[in-house]
């Protein structure tokens, strides 16, 4: 393998640009890759494949023989291998690693160790499709849209590295994987290419995405794969450039969680951020033995750190530290409409199947699993893979049980229940998002409101890397844990979503059940709390004041100000609270609206170039108006509201759960938007071109063909 290292990893998968000043400065560029990596070796964790890379690439930097492993001793090296044998979740994470380790760093193993690996490469399962061995429950989820990308991606780089070998799953050889990957990647690209991403804005799931583009666009042999996967690459920069303030990307998400969004340090995609954009002082991501305030390393970062044929364009680095007034609109994914009356044979517009076989990636990739348009497909694609006692698929047992396995009962069912039982659907959104200096503020414009949420983020306004406020609905009291857990949905996701419209600096949410909370047995998962919450971490800002029904903050030059029509009070985590979850602060955090899971959250930015003082700021939002009218529902429902916000910077908004935003009586259009409209960037939705520019010049990313070209 180190020939292939030798022979290809240093040609560049595109045309030579017109000039040095296109591309992030090489020696720049490399100099901040060797920062990276040199503060990354300050720990040695022979458990993590990402640190022992790290290390790999740091001898080779260094200009020193070849590194070895000899610390990796059997137990250390069998862990890398634990979720891989076990037929778990996430294995193709580790896969993704191994394969690098293999191209670029296999001399420095023992035979017995490149054996070990090459062993896994070839008994891997790279598509539910292929058969599973007798007695084996596979618990791995293969259909999301990261998911996806990296299985395919390490069925192609696995193939294209043991291209003679026999892989055990499929009895195909390396090539005949290598062939198959092709079609699905091009298939993934295409799609994509069109539509947009499904995790939208993900903190999460874009580093998962941005580490497999690396992958191939470093080690894929065919220039058509890698040449796509690098655009993809600048494209998803882009999207991070757009959507990151002082290091955090703190925008709605398609798909996120509490241990993951609060703070810039945590979330997924920081080391890759720092490294391309470079505008957190905090720390360099480290491995093993860091401090608790570190942030561990991930593959985005290590990926792009090592990556020797990748390099960003310059633009997309002064996109994300311009000083521009923001506001970015975009739209991405497909949409999906369950509220639809039900039909005997739903058909789309756009000739999209719900029926066809080949179509179950594209609409699981969407989680729209429960759509009752897809719910005969979902069933039968369970029921031949044997995917019943897998713990991925353990709702539907339920909802098996619950009619019988009748599919049309389950069909009508899920039309019943739509607000219920989709609440992981990632469908088309319209997001917008406001950006300065110094503050920001994004909304997932009316965004599936009364319907049960999962891993959404709705909205956030980010006015430092750590002060950032948000609202959710729970659907549980707070975990007894000192760990923000996937599946706590008291700060993660929402249990219902809300209403949530901006326009400019300000946003209004509406939060409205479309369901009451279930009490059949089953059914609990779609339960909810009776209040409205907030992530408002007072320690991390500089000023912190109260008022009627406000809660305001400054942080730096950044100002926000929250409304909740329902009077507030924080939440104390002490007595018998202090074994719940409560992100490591030590003063309020959780600013709590009891009284019912109805309710209005107003938000409001400014910073210090419009306002001129926090205090400026402040006075006008303390003497504005703000009328909210709530009509009770009938029966178990919540009511509905229509607001009224005389805001000091946009002037009067008008929001209701059931009409239009309206701002100084002009209705806003709040859908339709382009798939970029920002300063840098306007293009169609469904255009496979995507041209940024500024007056020091321009790319322009051609998805189909993989070609970039600079003006």
């Amino acid at each position: 393998m180190d020939n292939y290292e030798t022979e290809s990893s240093t040609a560049s998968p595109f045309p030579t640009s017109k000039d040095e000043t296109d591309l992030i400065p090489e020696v720049y560029w490399h100099s901040r890759q060797a920062l990276f990596i040199n503060n990354a070796v300050a720990t040695w964790n022979p458990k993590s494949p990402l640190n022992v890379i790290c290390h790999f690439e740091h001898a080779r930097l260094a200009g020193r023989p070849r590194a070895t492993a000899p610390q990796i001793g059997g137990e250390e090296f069998q862990s890398w291998f634990s979720r891989i044998d076990g037929w778990e979740d996430c294995a193709d994470f580790d896969i993704l690693r191994l394969l690098h380790l293999i191209y670029r760093w296999e001399s420095s193993f023992a035979p017995e160790q490149v054996s070990a690996i090459k062993k896994r490469l070839v008994a891997f399962k790279y598509w539910y499709s292929d058969p599973t061995p007798d007695g084996i429950t596979d618990h791995r989820w293969y259909w999301s849209e990261n998911h996806r990308l990296i299985f395919h991606s390490i069925e192609y780089l696995a193939g294209q590295v043991l291209q003679d070998a026999f892989f055990e799953r499929t009895g195909m050889t390396g090539g005949g994987h290598m062939e198959r990957a092709a079609g699905f990647l091009h298939s993934w690209f295409d799609e994509k290419s069109t539509y947009g991403f499904s995790e939208w804005h993900s903190d999460v799931y874009y580093e998962k995405d941005l580490a497999a583009l690396v992958t191939l666009a470093e080690l894929a042999a065919d220039s058509k794969i890698s040449s796509r996967a690098s655009v993809f690459l600048d494209l998803l920069l882009y999207d991070i450039a757009l959507h990151t303030l002082k290091g955090n990307m703190g925008v709605t998400h398609g798909r996120s969680y509490m241990k993951d969004k609060s703070r810039a340090t945590d979330q997924p995609i920081f080391g890759a951020a720092k490294l391309c954009f470079g505008q957190s002082p905090a720390p360099w991501p480290v491995d093993a033995g860091c401090p608790d305030e570190l942030t561990p390393l991930d593959e985005g970062a290590v990926l792009l750190a090592t990556a020797r044929r990748y390099r960003p364009p310059s633009i997309i680095e002064r996109v994300a530290n311009s000083a521009v007034v923001m506001i970015d609109k975009e739209r991405m994914g497909v949409a999906i409409n369950t509220s639809e009356p039900l039909k005997a044979r739903p058909v789309r517009e756009d000739g999209l199947s719900y029926t066809d076989d080949d179509m179950v990636a594209f609409w699981w990739d969407r989680c729209a699993l429960g759509a009752w348009q897809v719910i005969p497909l979902t069933l039968e694609t369970i029921r031949k893979f044997e995917l019943w006692e897998t713990d991925l698929f353990a709702p539907f047992k339920t909802v098996r049980d619950l009619t019988g396995g009748d599919v049309e009962v389950t069909r009508n069912l899920a039309n019943a229940m739509e607000k219920m039982v989709n609440a992981g659907i990632l469908a088309e959104v319209n997001t917008i998002t406001y950006r300065t200096p110094h503050v920001m503020l994004s909304t997932a414009q009316s965004y599936r409101p009364g319907c049960a949420g999962f891993q959404h983020h709705v909205w956030q306004a980010t006015v430092g890397e750590n002060a950032v406020v948000f609202a959710t609905h729970p659907a549980n009291e707070p975990w007894e844990s000192n760990e923000a857990r996937d599946l706590d949905h008291y700060w993660t996701g929402s249990a219902t979503l809300p209403k949530s419209l901006q326009h400019g600096r300000v946003s209004a949410h509406l939060y409205s059940p479309g369901f009451p909370a279930p009490v059949l047995k089953g059914l609990e998962a779609f339960s909810y709390l009776d209040y409205t919450h907030a992530y408002f971490p007072t320690e991390y800002f500089d000023e912190v004041l109260s008022f009627g029904h406000w809660t305001l903050g400054r942080s730096a030059g950044g100002f926000v100000a929250l409304y909740s029509w329902r009077e507030t009070e924080w939440r104390r985590y002490d007595g018998e609270d202090s074994r719940r979850f409560n992100n490591g602060l030590t003063e309020p955090f959780d600013l709590i609206a009891p009284g019912g899971a109805a309710n209005v959250w107003l938000a409001e930015v400014g910073d210090i170039e419009t306002w001129d003082s926090f205090e400026a700021f402040r006075d006008p939002i303390e003497h504005t108006s703000v009328e909210v009218e709530y009509v009770q529902s009938q029966g178990e429902l919540e009511g509905l509201f229509s607001v009224k916000y005389a805001s000091p910077s946009e002037g009067l908004i008008q929001a209701s759960s059931s009409g239009p935003l309206v701002v100084n009586g002009t209705q806003i259009p709040i859908d339709g938007y382009l798939r970029f409209d920002n300063p840098w960037s306007t293009s169609e939705f469904g255009s496979h071109e995507v041209t940024v520019s500024d007056h020091e010049g321009s790319v322009t990313l051609n998805l189909m063909t993989g070609e970039r070209r600079f003006g």
